[in-house]
């Protein structure tokens, strides 16, 4: 008889709670679903904190590009020499207060190892010095500039042919590159000459996306990409089809083209021709 009663009691209480929520006249609170970042914490100088732990698919250049710092610097504050190689788990330094006595005796010692067989070599077979420094794939040496255009500011070339859609902005949180809109699968262009130092999708915000060094001031960027149509450490030249255009990590079909002058965001516009 008390069983049967407290059931009963069990019953009546079910039906008051399903009745409150029925007449509830706003919706039950929740939590927000997105717990993510907005679309700024993944533009240039989203890294903000002293260091940074890799993750499989970073590169130095890639860790850099999203510091908005530039590559050398990097790798000199944390003693990583050509071809600047890194692996997942190493902890990266991304700020310094300044160099040490130590860091500065250790550049210059080893500026001046350089030169010195870099004379020796020259003396003993001018050839084989250039040979070797190709192969260990080092920028800027005699071999690359028979086989690659000069760096030159007026080599550049549009990316794309599509219409741009979102120009640069030089406020702290506006747009940091041109948005250029098209067709998925329209041809992307080299804009410069260059070698490809970063192709992946590794960087969130970005998609799939291109890095091609030009010189050691220069880096230029292209994201969103339907398919990638180079590797890394190939040598580019300007006008060369890099890529199809496309929609990845992004809302609509287009291309995210910037262009770095020593790790910082510059307006493409001051160096693509005029159309």
């Amino acid at each position: 008889m008390k069983e049967a009663f407290i059931q009963k009691q069990i019953v009546v209480f079910t039906c008051l709670a399903l009745l409150s929520c029925a007449q509830r006249q706003s919706p039950a609170p929740v939590d927000s679903v997105y717990k993510g970042k907005s679309i700024h914490d993944f533009q240039p100088g989203s890294l903000k904190q002293t260091q940074y732990q890799v993750r499989r698919g970073d590169t130095l250049y890639s860790i850099a590009f999203r510091a908005g710092k530039d590559f050398r610097q990097l790798a000199e504050l944390n003693n990583i020499s050509e071809p600047y190689s890194i692996y997942p788990g190493q902890l990266i330094k991304l700020n310094s207060s300044g160099k040490s006595n130590t860091s500065i005796q250790r550049q210059k010692r080893n500026k001046k190892n350089t030169t010195v067989v870099k004379k020796k070599l020259d003396k003993k077979n001018r050839q084989e010095y250039v040979v070797e420094q190709g192969k260990q794939n080092v920028t800027n040496n005699k071999l690359t500039e028979k086989q690659f255009a000069s760096f030159n500011l007026s080599n550049w070339q549009w990316p794309a042919n599509g219409r741009i859609i979102a120009r640069f902005s030089y406020k702290e949180l506006g747009n940091k590159g041109l948005d250029i809109t098209g067709k998925k699968g329209e041809p992307i262009y080299a804009a410069n000459s260059g070698k490809v130092v970063y192709a992946g999708n590794a960087l969130r915000g970005y998609g799939n996306l291109i890095i091609i060094k030009h010189s050691d001031d220069y880096l230029s960027a292209y994201a969103h990409n339907k398919l990638i149509r180079v590797k890394e450490k190939d040598w580019i030249k300007v006008g060369q089809h890099i890529a199809d255009m496309g929609d990845t990590d992004t809302d609509r079909v287009k291309l995210r083209f910037e262009i770095r002058y020593k790790g910082n965001t510059v307006n493409p516009e001051k160096f693509l021709p005029k159309r």
